[in-house]
């Protein structure tokens, strides 16, 4: 995987659109009545109080305690940036907050602490304690966060996790365990090295040890060398725990004959002279943010037989803290856990090695862009691995109940995980899905409307995230002076301007269309003016003769209009196949909705065939496609003329012997509600339809804007599919980021 390329003017800018910050906070229960308010506030909130004053833990019933975690920081050390303070220390916690939903649907909420005295900290934050199920301390500065997180693990009935520390050491952990496996090595008895004795270091450190690392094997090291006992200089209580008993006393005498070397320190503080000295089959965790302390290109020109991990996603074997702190917290709140111990953070490493020597399923291969198995290149589960909800969990659950932690022991382990499977939204991957399929196609997109600011931002983010060229048709001048105006100045080098003036292919463009529009009314002037003047028919035109790739349009004219234009170069219409899928994600579920853009009133072989052209956009969206023709009528009842058709379509598909389940007709509810459909036994659906085609593109229309703006479904397409190049629509009133992902769409070849 490429690295993005991120201006500041899109950091801020994603920051602040569509409002400052990045949560907002939502409520679960119906607020629209009086009795609904009642019922939320006064008076019948008096009876969960009286409840959880009798029983403390009816708090975790009726409260949203029991999915709530606080991401806490001082700001003391922010990332790679040192002490910025508690409030530039926001932005951070904020996505931490994001992160804990995105990955193991966890509420949180961010606090920022403006002290650093710890005894302060401590006392604010357990005065809080009442509020969360959980604490996640982070981004406070060594030795206060072994204080802090100590003593508030003493004084508090909740999980306290210093994710800086414990989540790196759990991943850590887990790249050991299979590194080892496939070195045939022992943790009882490989010699490891750490370089870097901050809060990270030290907590893998006591984390090896805790299963099975000897203390004399283990040489910790910092910046005045190797960390020995009788040491005096530069030394504190937490390091004298890790002294070795060792004449060693530099980083390079450490690293001759070492088994393991774990680096969470700084840039080049490796050289290929100590991997060279290392023992047989090396294992090296360069950890180092951004920079590892040697890159796996240098330390395989000395060591091929060297496994190498860094922290970075650019390389194999990412040590990446996103695979542990959402599902330790996950499994920890779902037992009502008093602490996260270290049995839960070990089985949380076990669960992840063991992950990863299972086979890889083929979503996970696409969104990562090579097909992955267990080996030196692949020891650590990626975060796109959709089993790692389900699969972590539970074993940091078994952990906490195993060891007394566990309040609310889980009973039925494979229901347990079957709710997770079930709690996650689909949408992030999908969406991740396709950026990488995108990333990997590397296709020269063509983003028709160059004069529009939404167009040329969505073209630079399209760029600078790797995933292909940017093609923009416009004149340079206007490209360049909104660009500017936009604070994008230096993109202007990076995009290529194209326009009938600058090309050398115009000839050649109209006389291609001549050809095809010569007997449809259209003279050379015609072909002439809309070749040389309309940038909807120049871009299909650049397109159709593989001067790009992909093509995105439609920001800037209304949808039938541009669809009018691009027929005028290729066969998009209903007779050749086309077919328009717009995908609404909405709570977790993904439903699409066909016809959406191209066919006005389908007749009964229309629908079949939009329903076999959805099923092809489903399954490019890594959906198992399950199709409904929905009416007013269900099955039949009530009788209605203009139900007819939906009640033929089903039986077209029969008789073509399609490989995708259907049904029909029915009523929206029946074909989306399990409860409704329990009266129709028959139905051949397994499920609820993740398919809906629609009598007619009004009603799709409809369909779409009221899901949209009553119930805020997000909203992807309309999807055109069935025609002979990647072509996507964006709609008038699109977003940067919405043009964005109809690219991605396009470079994707979704429904192809």
């Amino acid at each position: 995987m490429s690295s993005t390329k991120i201006t500041p003017e899109e950091a801020l800018a994603f920051h602040l659109n569509p409002m400052p910050g990045k949560l907002e906070i939502q409520a679960t229960v119906p607020m629209s009545t009086q009795r609904d308010l009642s019922l939320a506030y006064s008076p019948g909130v008096a009876v969960p109080c009286e409840s959880i004053a009798a029983d403390p833990q009816a708090a975790y019933d009726y409260t949203a305690k029991g999915n709530m975690v606080a991401v806490i920081s001082n700001g003391t050390a922010v990332l790679g940036l040192g002490n910025l303070g508690a409030l530039a220390s926001k932005p951070v916690m904020e996505g931490k907050a994001v992160l804990f939903k995105r990955f193991a649907d966890i509420n949180s909420v961010d606090i920022e602490l403006d002290t650093e005295d710890p005894d302060e900290f401590c006392r604010a934050v357990r005065l809080m304690g009442p509020t969360f199920g959980g604490i996640n301390l982070e981004d406070i500065k060594a030795p206060e966060c072994f204080i802090i997180e100590q003593r508030l693990k003493e004084e508090m009935d909740i999980p306290v996790f210093h994710d800086d520390q414990h989540g790196t050491a759990v991943i850590c952990a887990a790249g050991l365990i299979n590194a080892l496996h496939l070195s045939s090595k022992k943790i009882e008895e490989v010699k490891i090295v750490l370089n870097g004795a901050g809060a990270a270091g030290i907590a893998c450190l006591e984390l090896l040890k805790s299963m099975g690392a000897k203390q004399d094997n283990c040489i910790m090291c910092d910046t005045k060398g190797v960390i020995y006992q009788g040491r005096t200089e530069g030394m504190n209580q937490w390091k004298s725990a890790h002294a070795a008993r060792t004449s060693l006393r530099t980083l390079e005498e450490a690293m001759n004959g070492a088994d393991v070397f774990l680096g969470v320190s700084v840039k080049g503080a490796v050289t290929r002279e100590m991997v060279a000295s290392m023992a047989d089959n090396p294992v090296i965790f360069a950890m180092a943010n951004p920079d590892p302390e040697i890159t796996p290109e240098e330390a395989h020109e000395v060591r091929l037989d060297a496994i190498v991990a860094t922290g970075r996603s650019d390389y194999p074997n990412q040590v990446n803290n996103v695979l542990g702190f959402p599902y330790l917290f996950r499994g920890a709140l779902d037992v009502n856990a008093r602490a996260i111990n270290d049995e839960m953070k070990i089985a949380c490493a076990r669960a992840l090695a063991e992950l990863a020597r299972e086979d890889v399923p083929d979503e996970v291969a696409v969104a990562y862009g090579r097909k992955l198995s267990f080996g030196r290149d692949y020891i650590i589960p990626t975060p796109f691995d959709p089993r790692l909800i389900w699969r972590i969990p539970p074993a940091v659950a078994k952990a906490g109940m195993d060891t007394g932690v566990a309040r609310r022991p889980i009973i039925d382990m494979e229901g347990y995980e079957l709710s997770l499977k079930s709690r996650m939204d689909p949408t992030a991957s999908i969406l991740e899905g396709l950026h990488a399929r995108a990333r990997q196609a590397q296709a020269q997109m063509i983003f028709a409307e160059g004069d529009d600011i939404r167009v040329l931002r969505a073209a630079v983010a399209y760029q600078r995230s790797g995933l292909g060229k940017a093609i923009v048709v416009g004149r340079e001048n206007e490209v360049k002076a909104k660009l500017d105006a936009a604070g994008l100045a230096d993109a202007v080098r990076e995009l290529r301007v194209i326009n009938a003036a600058n090309t050398d292919h115009l000839e050649g463009y109209k006389s291609f269309l001549y050809n095809r529009l010569q007997r449809r009314g259209f003279d050379a002037t015609d072909v002439h003016r809309l070749a040389a003047r309309d940038r909807h028919v120049f871009s299909a035109l650049m397109l159709a003769h593989g001067h790009g790739d992909a093509m995105v349009t439609g920001a800037t004219r209304k949808s039938a209009h541009v669809m009018e234009q691009i027929n005028h170069v290729f066969d998009a219409d209903s007779a050749h196949g086309a077919v328009g899928v717009t995908a609404l994600l909405h709570k977790g579920r993904v439903v699409m909705i066909a016809d959406t853009l191209v066919h006005e009133w389908p007749d009964e072989h229309d629908l079949a065939n939009i329903a076999e052209g959805s099923a092809k956009v489903a399954r490019s969206l890594g959906l198992e496609p399950r199709v409904a023709f929905v009416s007013f009528s269900t099955f039949g009842y009530p009788v209605s003329e203009r139900a007819e058709k939906m009640h033929h379509a089903p039986q077209i598909l029969e008789q073509r012997g399609v490989d995708f389940e259907f049904e029909g007709e029915m009523t929206v509810d029946v074909a989306l509600n399990p409860e409704a459909a329990k009266a129709y036994p028959f139905s051949r659906l397994t499920g609820p339809a993740n398919i809906l085609v629609v009598p007619a593109r009004h009603s799709a229309s409809i369909s779409v804007k009221l899901m949209q703006e009553m119930a805020g479904a997000t909203v992807i397409g309309p999807i055109l599919s069935g025609v002979s190049k990647p072509i996507q629509l964006c709609s008038t009133g699109a977003t940067e980021n919405d043009i964005l992902n109809m690219a991605v769409l396009a470079a994707a070849n979704v429904g192809k």
